[in-house]
C-alpha cells in the first residue's frame, strides 16, 4: 500500500474576504509499513491533512492516491466502501458506540462487510486480547477506563485489515501509562503486520517513537525527518 499526495489544497472561507489554506500545495509519498507522526501547533492543518487522506473531507484541488485509487475519482458510495474496507480510524474521542459491548464495537464493522458472526466473533476476540482485554470483552464502554476505551478503538480500527490506520490526537486524553501501552501495542502490531499507522499528535512520546517525523505547519510540510 502506498499514499501519494500530489499538490493538494484544502480551503475554507473564513469569516474575514480572506479565504484560510489549512492545507496548501501539499506533496507526500508515504510507504507500505511507515510508523509516520505528523505534529505541529494547533490550526497548523494536520486533522484536516487527516481527513483528506481518509476521505472524510474532499480537497478544493489535489489528489490522494491510495495503490493507484484516487479518491477523488470515486463514487460517493464507492468512497465509503473503501474507507470501510481499507482505513482504520483512531479518534481521539474513541467514539465508541455506547450500547455496544467492547466486543460488538470491534465486531460491527466486520459485520458491515458481511462477514461471517462467528468470523467476526473470532477476529474481535483475538483483537482485544491482542490489546490486553481479554477479561473486558462484554463491557460496555462507560464500565472501562479512558485507557481500556482506546485499546476498543485500536482493536476496532484494525477490525477490517485495513491498509493503513489514521490517528487523530490518540494519546491526548490518556496518562503516561496507558499512553506508553498504546504506543507498544500499535508499534507491536505495525511491525508483526505491517499495518501503516499515521498519526496527528502532539505528544512527544508519540513523535520519539516514530520512524518518521512530519512537522506541519501554516499548511505546509516544513520538515520531513526519517528517525
Amino acid at each position: 500500500m502506498t499514499i501519494k499526495i500530489k499538490q493538494l489544497v484544502k480551503t475554507y472561507q473564513a469569516h474575514t474576504d480572506f479565504p484560510v489554506h489549512a492545507v496548501n500545495q501539499v506533496n507526500l509519498d508515504i510507504a507500505q509499513g511507515e510508523f509516520l507522526a505528523i505534529m505541529g501547533p494547533s490550526g497548523s492543518g494536520k486533522t484536516t491533512l487527516l481527513n483528506l487522506l481518509g476521505g472524510i473531507d474532499q480537497p478544493s484541488s489535489g489528489t490522494v492516491t491510495i495503490d493507484g485509487e484516487c479518491l477523488q475519482t470515486l463514487s460517493d458510495s464507492a468512497l465509503i466502501r473503501f474507507r470501510r474496507d481499507h482505513i482504520g480510524f483512531i479518534f481521539q474521542n474513541y467514539s465508541l458506540l455506547p450500547v455496544f459491548s467492547a466486543l460488538e464495537n470491534v465486531q460491527f464493522i466486520m459485520q458491515l462487510q458481511g462477514l461471517p458472526d462467528n468470523q467476526c466473533a473470532q477476529r474481535a476476540e483475538q483483537l482485544l486480547s491482542d490489546v490486553g482485554l481479554a477479561a473486558h470483552i462484554h463491557k460496555r464502554p462507560a464500565q472501562l477506563s479512558g485507557g481500556q476505551q482506546q485499546r476498543v478503538a485500536v482493536a476496532r480500527a484494525l477490525a477490517s485489515k485495513p491498509r493503513f490506520i489514521l490517528a487523530d490526537e490518540p494519546t491526548a486524553n490518556l496518562d503516561a501509562t496507558n499512553t506508553q501501552e498504546l504506543i507498544h501495542i500499535m508499534q507491536d502490531l505495525n511491525q508483526r503486520e505491517q499495518t501503516t499507522f499515521i498519526f496527528s499528535t502532539h505528544d512527544p512520546r508519540v513523535i520519539t517513537s516514530a520512524k518518521r517525523v512530519i512537522n506541519f505547519e501554516d499548511g505546509q510540510i516544513s520538515s520531513d525527518i526519517q528517525q
